[in-house]
């Protein structure tokens, strides 16, 4: 169970990426008071760890009913977090179109435009992007329907997003605090990490659809 715990809180620390999101968000809203700041974080992150669940939780019935088994599953869920890690070890996060947030300023309506901040790009697909949603999938499966291990899984990814809230409500701070090589740092030793993990999920699945006897 621990080991799951450790598994899931790795996986969605290395694709969520607290302390570059908390830094992003600081870079997206410089103009907003801290309790419009604290808003649009609480929403973001209540929206991300609901999509993130619901991927955990019914990822795999809804893949089972398309005929994909678990096997393809860990081999494209592995091959997508890999390319995901190669991202984060060799260039950097991607980042949300400035465009956008550019529309999203002009809006008419303060409130709304900072609901839409919340939702697009912080909640999805910064937050709760491809690779945390792949992440949920896989590792629910591999845990077999056993709900120990499944409760571990989802603390995982409630201790992840508490620790993303946490630093998204002191954006400015961290953003401050911490300097821009010490954040590429840290991106690229999880992002190693990550990819360990991808290639240990491909090997997973190859194993279990026995291709090579």
């Amino acid at each position: 169970m621990l080991e799951t715990a450790l598994t899931a809180f790795t996986t969605f620390f290395a694709v969520i990426g607290p302390i570059d999101s908390a830094v992003l968000v600081a870079s997206l809203t410089p103009n907003m008071t801290r309790s419009e700041r604290r808003a649009v974080s609480i929403k973001a992150v209540s929206i991300a760890t609901i999509i993130i669940l619901l991927f955990a939780l019914v990822g795999e019935p809804v893949l089972r009913q398309l005929g994909v088994s678990l096997a393809a599953l860990q081999t494209a869920g592995g091959i997508i977090l890999f390319i995901l890690a190669l991202d984060m070890t060799l260039s950097r996060r991607p980042s949300p179109s400035l465009l956008t947030l550019r529309e999203s300023a002009e809006a008419e309506n303060k409130a709304e435009a900072h609901a839409e901040l919340a939702v697009f790009p912080l909640a999805t697909p910064l937050l709760a992007g491809p690779g945390a949603m792949t992440g949920a999938i896989v590792l629910a499966a591999n845990t077999k329907g056993d709900p120990t291990l499944l409760a571990a899984v989802i603390g995982g990814i409630f201790a992840v997003m508490a620790l993303t809230l946490a630093l998204l409500l002191v954006a400015q701070e961290v953003h401050q605090a911490i300097g821009v090589t010490a954040r590429k740092v840290i991106v690229r030793v999880f992002g190693v990490l990550l990819a360990a993990l991808a290639v240990q999920m491909i090997f997973n699945g190859l194993s279990s659809a026995r291709l090579f006897g």
